[in-house]
């Protein structure tokens, strides 16, 4: 087997020294997979060592508190990642005896686990002979066979997933998916690959047919939603308090904490965002004082955050603490609840809005990040 044989050979000499690369635990294999989703590795690798350690099994992750699964993920983003990976764990523990399942069938049945993720955990941790497909093997398979189907489409999925079981050794299953993976990820990466050096050169059809450019084929195009996002918090001189609650389900950032937020499908100008403010948190008297001067409110610059599907444009409006006991009330009987600095250090929150309260109250040493 051509193809095998020579991609095995480069990774012999080039392969990464990776840490899950030096374990058969089905465990920690799992969780890097879960951590490398949608991030790259140089990203990717003190989170899987920060877990490791905080978590070095399965019952150790299970036994532990959501909000600190989630502060410990603060950063990493996608995070229905941390929140599927820490009820598998439970489900592991509960259900399974605290073993970690390492055959395909099995790893399949468990939740934020796909047919990816559970041939890598199965290929790597038992050498089981199934073959993974993630994008870096859609591109190398793509190119060197010629292979022009939307890797997006159905069908296309089909072939690529029967072509490159096709390519396995059954033998050696485990090195050639980590192989082919590499491969991807190191020499025949997207853009402008190093194809003069690549030892496949001499068999692939799309350098062949000077197609490497065009391969893969991907041609679904997503949709971006654009969001604008306006939060709410006190401007003091001393040392702030900060009224915060959990997100809900079904929307981004669940499980994470923020402020409270006007949100709106267009940018808002200063003074719209006055009146927004004045009408839902003060009372009459109040709202006049706020409109008629505005050195009683603050506004941060835009700030960008791309996600998937959504682009959030999220500026910060910092209020007078002249208004703080109204605004409070109406966060309290909304489900929000006070916090300290100290204690704002400790919840999961989108790495955005740590971002900014670090910057913003860096003067008060506290960790926020």
């Amino acid at each position: 087997m051509h193809f095998s044989n020579t991609i095995l050979h480069w990774f012999k000499k080039n392969k990464r020294n990776l840490p899950w690369r030096n374990t058969t635990d089905p465990y920690k294999i799992w969780l890097s997979e879960i951590i490398l989703q949608q991030t790259r590795v140089a990203q990717g690798l003190p989170y899987y060592e920060k877990f490791v350690h905080n978590y070095p099994d399965i019952k150790a992750l299970a036994n532990a508190a959501d909000d600190d699964v989630l502060r410990d993920w603060q950063g990493l983003g996608y995070y229905s990642r941390a929140r599927n990976m820490h009820t598998t764990a439970k489900f592991v523990v509960e259900q399974l005896n605290g073993q970690f399942p390492d055959k395909y069938i099995e790893l399949l049945k468990l939740k934020g686990i796909g047919s990816y993720t559970a041939a890598a955990i199965a290929s790597f941790s038992s050498n089981e002979a199934v073959a993974v497909l993630d994008g870096n093997v859609f591109r190398v398979l793509a190119r060197y066979f010629g292979l022009a189907l939307d890797i997006l489409s159905n069908e296309g999925k089909k072939q690529f997933q029967e072509l490159a079981n096709s390519q396995l050794p059954h033998d050696n299953a485990a090195d050639h998916n980590q192989a082919i993976m590499e491969f991807g990820a190191l020499q025949c990466v997207p853009k402008n690959p190093n194809c003069l050096a690549c030892p496949l050169k001499e068999t692939c059809i799309a350098f062949d047919q000077k197609q490497v450019d065009s391969l893969p084929v991907k041609l679904k195009k997503l949709t971006v939603k654009h969001r604008y996002l306006y939060y709410f918090l006190p401007m003091y001189n001393s040392s702030p308090i900060l009224m915060m609650r959990k997100r809900g389900s079904g929307d981004v950032w669940e499980g994470l904490y923020d402020m409270p937020c006007v949100e709106s499908e267009k940018p808002l100008i200063e003074g719209a965002l006055v009146s927004e403010f004045s009408e839902r948190f003060l009372n009459p008297n109040h709202q006049k004082v706020l409109e008629f001067d505005n050195c009683f409110i603050q506004y941060s610059p835009e700030l960008k955050h791309l996600l998937t599907h959504q682009k959030l444009y999220i500026r910060f409006i910092n209020i007078s603490e002249l208004f703080f006991p109204e605004f409070k009330d109406w966060c309290l009987k909304n489900g929000y609840l006070a916090y300290r600095f100290e204690e704002v250090s400790n919840l999961p929150k989108p790495i955005i809005i740590a971002n900014y309260l670090a910057s913003k109250y860096s003067t008060n040493s506290l960790s926020i990040i």
